[in-house]
């Protein structure tokens, strides 16, 4: 950025419109691909946990190993295995999401009141239609916290992976950067942060549309 220079240049926005636009259908994809397999790979685990008590200390202790790796090495790590792709990235991004979602899903299910699942047990349900039927719906605000947090968290997170290549918004911060040009700088920034305002907004809606019962009562 050369002394004079606005801090924001519009004609260059509007002249990069569609690669903007490509950009941020790029960071909702990779972010999207994560929270997604991340949520069935923790969904099962959590499973197992429940059944095994004894496995849920296990698989936290796993997923907090990967949660504390610093993103920059663990791609950086994967690199001489899976190259500069984007199963790279998504097993990194995966990786971040586990432990919440893993924690918000078991404490979810086990938030449930004792009563709920013995009155579901008087009614002749098996532990598959308990669960299914009465304990998922009603640890939908617990779980659903955890993904908001997920999704937020991975959304910044995608940001780096523009450096092995990925795209996503983090694409205008590097180049920002690269050229001190603070422009395509803060189109990155300021579209991750609201990207992720959105997203949690919607993931709130969508809570409340689910969880009808939970609502304060006015």
């Amino acid at each position: 950025m050369t002394p004079g220079e606005p801090l924001v240049r519009w004609d260059w926005i509007a002249s990069h419109l569609d690669e903007i636009v490509l950009r941020l259908g790029e960071h909702l994809l990779l972010t999207g691909l994560a929270v997604l397999v991340g949520f069935a790979i923790a969904f099962a685990l959590a499973m197992a946990a429940l059944r095994w008590p004894r496995t849920y200390a296990a698989a936290t202790w796993a997923t907090g190993i990967l949660y504390t790796i610093p993103s920059l090495a663990l791609f950086a790590l994967l690199i001489p295995f899976t190259g500069l792709t984007l199963l790279t990235a998504e097993i990194g991004l995966v990786g971040y999401t586990l432990l919440i979602l893993l924690r918000n899903i078991v404490g979810g299910i086990r938030s449930v009141p004792p009563e709920a699942t013995d009155a579901a047990a008087g009614m002749g349900y098996t532990a598959a239609q308990t669960l299914w039927r009465v304990q998922l719906p009603l640890a939908l605000p617990v779980i659903i916290a955890g993904i908001r947090v997920a999704t937020i968290t991975t959304i910044g997170l995608v940001t780096v992976t523009a450096l092995i290549g990925q795209g996503g918004l983090g694409y205008f911060i590097l180049l920002g950067i690269q050229r001190f040009f603070s422009t395509p700088l803060l189109v990155g920034a300021v579209l991750s942060v609201a990207l992720a305002v959105a997203a949690d907004a919607l993931l709130v809606l969508a809570q409340r549309a689910l969880t009808p019962w939970a609502r304060p009562r006015p």
